[in-house]
């Protein structure tokens, strides 16, 4: 089907206006961001660059600290959730066991609760079990959290899997596992890193679960520390935009240089059946 010539024009001004919605606010952050400390907000251009600004909100805000707990927090969290979603996905899509339909019902609720519906019986829980105020309070809550989602993209992603090359495997003595891991997850990676990207980002802006589950600072997660950070400086809006920047930037760089399989993984990893 050919797209005429007012057909595509309107759909460029349609995207080039929701790109601006998008990139302005971005942009007078960033140009926030290198004003001068001191000089007032507002979307102007700065008459000199400050970068010192980063570096003086890395600093004050002990960000070395909060970044070193947040990547170690999302890395253990990701790789949970990787390990746990495929071998349970591919289980709920190619394996026959009893009650597997009414099981898997039951993990989808979890995609439907907020965490603020659940997360003062979880502290009081995971505090008889002595958990809190530790890395397990904030790992073990979030993998829970993501593998909801994650069971449920890649089983999709599981069943759109031929069958025909499953059978073949199984038929030269291929265990399930063996399956699993040499046969069907290789040419699913895109779907795969496109859930490990999700979980990333969702992990790595989680704010009220270190809010709740932790008191030590060495433990505070980078928007944590953001938030601490906030309430010292609350007019200093360079040194504000400086620290949000640095919060944000690991994540912008991991989809800069995994967009390509992120989109594909959104493309072409899920298929209903």
């Amino acid at each position: 089907m050919r797209i005429s010539l007012r057909e595509k024009t309107l759909s460029y001004i349609v995207l080039t206006a929701f790109a601006a919605i998008a990139l302005v606010p971005l942009l007078g952050v960033i140009l926030q961001a290198v004003t001068p400390s001191g000089s007032g907000s507002g979307f102007v251009i700065p008459d000199s660059v400050a970068l010192q600004n980063f570096a003086e909100a890395w600093e004050r805000g002990h960000f070395s600290r909060y970044m070193l707990s947040s990547i170690l927090v999302t890395v253990a969290v990701v790789v949970l959730s990787t390990v746990l979603s495929v071998l349970a996905g591919f289980a709920f899509a190619r394996l026959k066991f009893f009650g597997s339909k009414v099981i898997f019902f039951v993990l989808l609720a979890g995609l439907l609760l907020p965490a603020e519906a659940f997360i003062i019986p979880l502290y009081f829980n995971l505090r008889s079990a002595h958990v809190t105020d530790s890395y397990w309070a904030l790992i073990l809550p979030q993998t829970a959290q993501s593998l909801a989602f994650g069971i449920f993209w890649m089983r999709n992603q599981f069943l759109s899997f031929p069958g025909e090359v499953i059978e073949a495997a199984r038929i030269d003595g291929a265990t399930d596992l063996r399956t699993l891991w040499q046969v069907v997850v290789p040419p699913s990676a895109p779907s795969i890193m496109t859930m490990c990207l999700l979980v990333t980002m969702w992990t790595w802006n989680e704010f009220l679960m270190p809010l709740v589950m932790v008191t030590r600072d060495e433990l505070r997660t980078a928007p944590l520390g953001l938030a601490f950070f906030q309430g010292q400086h609350l007019t200093d809006y360079s040194l504000l935009a400086a620290a949000g920047i640095i919060v944000a930037l690991p994540i912008v760089v991991l989809y800069f240089f995994l967009q390509r399989q992120f989109i594909s993984g959104m493309l072409n990893g899920i298929s209903s059946r």
